[in-house]
């Protein structure tokens, strides 16, 4: 049965069913749903929530408890994952899972409350010191986000990593139905986890430390293994392209949602108009920008921010088409009237 819900809340009734027993965050908006939904709940659900003195300390209380081989969780907004990157870089290097859900405002700096795209090299670069990066979900309305929140979950434990679900100001405060659907939890080893049976077996030892160069890389070329295993299992997009399309809109999450009625108008004047839409920004999918219809002459980029989308495009695309960009920042949100005009100059060789 469908319920209506509010985007933040719904994230948090999916966590809970995924079976996270252990939440940990500090308030900032526009996310201030999801602790304010936690602290009522999870301790009905049998788990624990703690409001953190800081960023800093609720990501590390994540590493705490993701030590022990509870499904843990934190949530913040832009310039709270900013403070949330020493302790994430921790938990990569401790090889240790957990979700991260930002909801996320316009910077840099504290910015803004209005909805952004303005974090995507934050989230998918790895935002802190050192080799390496972490699964992003970018979900595009409330559904999606609560089933990508346990899809979210199981990659991290199958993969030993924190994963990042990004979402945006207007995701997380509107109101949708959604189905908190019951998704099969995956059955990950957990021989390493810290949890006092050290008379039943060899003591386990949570560390990020490496001070030999040959132990630190061998680290390192093994969690590039495991990345590339999440590059060859875990991608997921949506690709809306058929021949006749002489546009393609690359956009995910918000932006997607904009574009789709932007390509409905298109194609009432006679445009054909394709969509790729990313649903993890890292991996990022290459290939769905690959062996495109001869039809398509010109990629659109659409995103809350000055361009930064568009790297991944351009690399995806590796010179074969050109790539166009239109974005707003600040918090200002396009129209689809933008896109639309913005791919009419396009095809008449003005954009």
């Amino acid at each position: 049965m469908k319920t209506l819900m509010k985007g933040n809340e719904a994230i948090c009734a999916a966590a809970i069913q995924a079976g996270c027993r252990a939440f940990f965050g500090y308030p900032i908006t526009p996310q201030n749903e999801i602790p304010e939904y936690m602290s009522y709940h999870m301790e009905r659900a049998g788990g624990t929530f703690i409001q953190a003195e800081s960023e800093v300390s609720a990501i590390n209380m994540v590493f705490g408890a993701a030590a022990t081989g509870v499904r843990a969780m934190t949530s913040s907004s832009s310039p709270g994952m900013a403070l949330k990157q020493e302790g994430i870089s921790y938990m990569v290097g401790a090889d240790l899972p957990g979700l991260i859900v930002n909801i996320s405002r316009s910077g840099p700096g504290l910015g803004g409350i209005l909805p952004s795209q303005s974090d995507y090299f934050q989230a998918t670069r790895g935002g802190g010191n050192g080799d390496y990066f972490t699964p992003v979900y970018a979900p595009s309305g409330v559904q999606e986000a609560t089933d990508l929140t346990q899809i979210a979950f199981n990659t991290a434990e199958k993969y030993r990593t924190p994963v990042i679900l990004l979402a945006d100001g207007i995701l997380g405060q509107m109101m949708e139905p959604v189905e908190i659907k019951e998704h099969p939890r995956i059955e990950a080893d957990k021989s390493w986890v810290v949890d006092g049976r050290a008379d039943e077996r060899s003591r386990n030892t949570i560390s990020s430390l490496d001070l030999s160069g040959e132990g630190l890389e061998r680290l390192n070329l093994k969690r590039m293994e495991r990345y590339q295993e999440i590059i060859k299992n875990e991608i997921m997009v949506e690709r809306q392209v058929e021949e006749g399309d002489e546009v393609v809109i690359a956009a995910y999450g918000l932006a997607a949602r904009i574009a789709v009625n932007a390509m409905e108008e298109l194609k009432a004047e006679g445009i054909n108009v394709g969509l790729i839409r990313p649903i993890t920004l890292w991996p990022f999918p290459e290939l769905a920008f690959q062996n495109l219809p001869k039809s398509v002459k010109h990629i659109l980029v659409a995103e809350l921010s000055m361009g930064q989308m568009i790297e991944d495009v351009r690399r995806s695309v590796a010179g074969s088409h050109p790539i166009h960009f239109y974005g707003r920042c600040g918090g200002m949100v396009f129209e689809p009237s933008e896109i639309t005009e913005k791919v009419r100059q396009i095809v008449k060789g003005e954009g």
